[in-house]
């Protein structure tokens, strides 16, 4: 096994290798704009995962999950010979699922927002159903502080 530190620093050199990569030596059509997000290996350095996102439909993800696919034998290569690894990890690229939920955490939030506004646009001209303060309060007058004063000194 190997410590934490490592296996990070070998996660990040892989994502920059895969990222160049992709930029400039995969010319496969079918890779529409892909971002690699994060890389994560094991604590072997055996096996590398790298997370993407495409922009663009579900057919264009699908596509570019292919041109990833098969183009895996050369990024593996060149990972290999840019770390100087005893063991070239396996790459397995994952779509990172990430920005959807982060999209739709914030149609969500905004969704709230509005209704949230909605009610306060209500309650502005809302009023009372029956008094403003509901709660019973003792009358502290000085009427009532002598007829207390009073019963005290009967009892």
């Amino acid at each position: 096994m190997v410590d934490a530190a490592r296996a990070r620093k070998l996660a990040d050199r892989i994502q920059q290798i895969v990222a160049e990569m992709l930029e400039r030596r995969i010319k496969d059509p079918r890779l529409g704009f892909v971002t690699v997000t994060d890389t994560r290996v094991t604590a072997d350095l055996r096996e590398a995962t790298v997370f993407y996102t495409v922009f663009g439909s579900e057919a264009e993800r699908a596509d570019s999950a292919a041109a990833l696919e098969s183009a895996k034998g050369i990024i593996r290569s060149e990972v290999g010979r840019q770390t100087g690894v005893r063991f070239t990890p396996t790459l397995t690229f994952t779509h990172d699922p990430l920005p959807d939920s982060a999209r739709q955490l914030d149609d969500l939030i905004n969704a709230a927002r509005a209704r949230d506004a909605e009610v306060a646009r209500q309650a502005q001209n809302a009023a009372y159903a029956g008094e403003a303060d509901p709660y019973k309060k003792p009358d502290e007058g000085p009427d009532d502080m002598t007829a207390r004063a009073a019963g005290d000194d009967q009892a």
